[in-house]
C-alpha cells in the first residue's frame, strides 16, 4: 500500500508546471484521474471510457448546481444550497473509486483533502458530496449497458491480400473489437462518421504511403532521425487520453476559467475523444485490414509493381494489437485537440508530456500542429499508413465538431455557446 501511495504522489506530481497554482477543484481531480489511469496502466481506449465517465459525472454534478447547460445524461437537479465543490469532488471521487476499487486509499485521502479546504456550511458540503456521489452512480449505471464488457464470438482472420493478420509478439486475435459496436457518448450510432475505405492495394497512393513507412518507419531505418525516433515513442508511450487531458488541465490553469467553464471543457473533450475512439475502432473493424508489418513481408501478394516484399522488415515500435486502418491515436487526438482549438483558438501555444518519457515534452504553437506531429509519429513509428492517419485526424475533426454543437448546449435562449460563462 505504501508503494502504491508513492506511485500516486509521483504520478499526480510528475507533470505539475513548477510554481504554477492549481486551477479548481475539477482540475484537481481531472489530474487524480489521469494518475488513476497511469497507475493502473490502463490501455487507450479503456482510457478515453474511464475519462469520458469521470468528466461527465463531474460536469453533470457541477452543471445540476449551476443549472446553466444541457447535461451529458443525469438532469440538474440539485439540492438548493448544495457546495459546488463538494459536488465535483464526490462525483469524481465515487465514479473513480468504482472504476479503480485497488486505489480507494488514495482516492479516500484526496477527497478528506479537498473536503477540508471545501468553504461553506456543513450542511452545504454534505448535500454537495452526496449529490455529486448519486449523478456519478447515475453515470455509471448508464454507461454499465454501453456493451464495454460484451464477450464477442472468436476473432477468425481472412487470409487474403490487405486483410489484417495477428501481429508480433502476441500474435493474437485484435484488441477491443467491443468498442466497434459500443454505445457512443455523444453520436448518433458509432458507424456514423465512417470513412471511406483506405486505398487499393494497386493504386499510385498505396505504393507512395507504403514506401514511406517501408524507408523511415523500420527498426534499421538510417534515414530516420534521432529527433524522429524520440518522437514517435514519446506518442507511444502514454496515452491519448492522460496526454490531452494534462495539456487542458494547463490552459485551464493558464486562463483561470470558472469551475463550470473547466467542467464543460473537460466534458467536452473527454467525450469526443471516447467517441471518437468508438467510431475508429468500428471502421478498423469494418475495413479490417493489415499493418505495415503484415504488409511489407507479403509484398508480394499485393499486385502493387511499386512495392516490393522485405520478409524481415520489422517497425521501430511494436505493432499494435489490432487492425491498421484508420489509425487511432491520430483520430482520437484531434478530436480532443479540436475541441480545445473551438475553444482557445487553433493558434494557442501549450507544452505536452509523456508518462513513459519523464522529462520529455514537446512544445506546439497551435493543436494543428500537435496532430501533424501525432499523424508523423505512427509513420516514423513503423505502425501506420499515411493514409490511414489522415482519414482518422479528418474522423476526429468530425467527431469534435458533432460534440461541441450538440452536446452541454446553453439552456437559455440568450446564452451563446460559448464556454466563456
Amino acid at each position: 500500500m505504501i508503494r502504491r501511495v508513492a506511485l500516486m504522489a509521483v504520478a499526480i506530481g510528475a507533470f505539475a508546471m513548477p510554481g504554477a497554482a492549481r486551477a479548481d477543484v475539477v482540475t484537481d481531480w481531472n489530474r487524480t484521474m489521469v494518475a488513476a489511469l497511469e497507475i493502473a496502466k490502463t490501455p487507450p481506449p479503456p482510457s478515453a471510457r474511464v475519462a469520458a465517465i469521470v468528466q461527465s459525472a463531474v460536469f453533470d454534478a457541477v452543471n445540476g448546481v449551476a443549472r446553466r447547460y444541457t447535461p451529458v445524461h443525469v438532469q440538474p437537479a440539485a439540492p438548493r444550497r448544495a457546495s459546488r465543490i463538494a459536488a465535483a469532488a464526490g462525483a469524481a471521487h465515487e465514479a473513480l473509486l468504482v472504476l479503480f476499487p485497488a486505489q480507494q486509499a488514495m482516492l479516500d485521502q484526496q477527497l478528506a483533502d479537498t473536503l477540508a479546504q471545501t468553504p461553506g456550511s456543513h450542511r452545504s458540503i454534505a448535500l454537495g458530496l452526496q449529490w455529486g456521489k448519486s449523478v456519478a452512480d447515475g453515470i455509471l449505471a448508464w454507461r454499465a449497458t454501453d456493451h464495454f464488457t460484451d464477450v464477442l464470438p472468436a476473432y477468425i482472420p481472412t487470409v487474403a491480400p490487405g486483410r489484417w493478420q495477428p501481429t508480433p509478439p502476441l500474435y493474437g486475435p485484435p484488441l477491443f473489437r467491443q468498442f466497434a459496436n459500443m454505445t457512443p457518448f455523444a453520436l448518433r450510432s458509432p458507424e456514423q462518421f465512417l470513412p471511406d475505405p483506405p486505398p487499393p492495394l494497386t493504386s499510385e497512393q498505396y505504393a507512395q504511403d507504403f514506401n514511406e513507412v517501408k524507408l523511415l518507419g523500420s527498426m534499421t531505418s538510417t534515414v530516420r532521425t534521432p529527433e524522429q525516433t524520440e518522437t514517435a515513442k514519446f506518442w507511444q508511450d502514454d496515452t491519448p487520453a492522460a496526454i490531452w487531458n494534462r495539456v487542458a488541465d494547463d490552459l485551464a490553469q493558464q486562463c483561470d476559467g470558472s469551475m463550470l467553464r473547466n467542467a464543460r471543457i473537460l466534458a467536452l473533450m473527454n467525450i469526443a475523444l471516447a467517441d471518437a475512439t468508438i467510431a475508429i475502432w468500428n471502421a478498423k473493424n469494418t475495413y479490417d485490414t493489415w499493418r505495415p508489418i503484415t504488409a511489407i513481408q507479403q509484398a508480394a501478394s499485393d499486385g502493387n509493381p511499386d512495392t516490393s516484399p522485405d520478409p524481415n522488415w520489422t517497425p521501430l515500435l511494436v505493432t499494435p494489437a489490432f487492425q491498421e486502418y484508420p489509425a487511432g491515436h491520430p483520430g482520437v487526438s484531434n478530436a480532443a485537440a479540436s475541441v480545445l482549438a473551438r475553444i482557445y483558438g487553433d493558434d494557442t501555444a501549450f507544452t505536452a508530456s509523456s508518462f513513459g518519457l519523464p522529462g520529455v515534452e514537446r512544445s506546439f504553437t497551435s493543436f494543428s500542429s500537435a496532430v501533424a506531429q501525432v499523424e508523423d509519429a505512427r509513420v516514423w513509428g513503423g505502425i501506420h499508413f499515411r493514409f490511414a492517419t489522415v482519414a482518422a485526424a479528418r474522423m476526429g475533426e468530425e467527431v469534435a465538431d458533432y460534440v461541441t454543437s450538440t452536446e452541454l448546449v446553453p439552456i437559455d435562449d440568450d446564452e451563446t455557446a460559448s464556454t466563456a460563462n
